[in-house]
């Protein structure tokens, strides 16, 4: 996802904006010098929903559409770079 995206992107449950971002993996397109971020958290501060951000693509689908066991899976990877308020304590799910 490219950081630019940040600025278009809302809360698809509550339409919540801006999101705040949690960079896990990035890298720098030279092209544009641009960040790219490889994988990382977008967080509703609004609702509490969590969108992971894996092979640099935003998931951010409603709750009956997510796969509870590849978010939790995410979440296990990645507990140590994410916030408690993601890992413990955002929906739909959390550790």
């Amino acid at each position: 996802m490219r950081l630019s995206m940040l600025d278009i992107l809302a809360c698809p449950i509550d339409k919540h904006y801006p999101l705040e971002l949690i960079q896990i993996d990035t890298h720098e397109d030279t092209t544009v010098k641009e960040l790219i971020i490889k994988e990382g958290v977008l967080f509703c501060s609004e609702c509490s929903r969590f969108y992971p951000i894996i092979e640099e693509i935003p998931v951010m689908l409603p709750d009956d559409l997510r796969d509870k066991e590849k978010d939790i899976q995410f979440l296990q990877k990645w507990e140590q770079k994410i916030p408690d308020k993601i890992t413990k304590k955002a929906k739909p799910w959390h550790l």
